[in-house]
């Protein structure tokens, strides 16, 4: 039976799974899709932001949540 605590471990461990397999598929200063939607990132936007992980939608939903 699991407790509180084996489910938080295998969360948290699905979530660096997933996150591992995402920079995997990366390649060159960011990822070609976006972490959120794996909507593909324009390369413009991938030149101009180096190391973004978000496309503009996304980006947009973000900086607005935080508002």
């Amino acid at each position: 039976m699991a407790d509180a605590v084996d489910r938080a471990n295998e969360y948290a461990q699905a979530m660096v799974d997933t996150r591992l397999a995402r920079l995997h598929r990366y390649a060159g200063d960011g990822p070609a899709e976006c972490e959120n939607c794996d909507q593909p990132i324009p390369e413009a936007r991938r030149q101009a932001l180096p190391g973004v992980t978000l496309c503009i939608h996304c980006q947009e939903r973000k900086e607005a949540h935080q508002r």
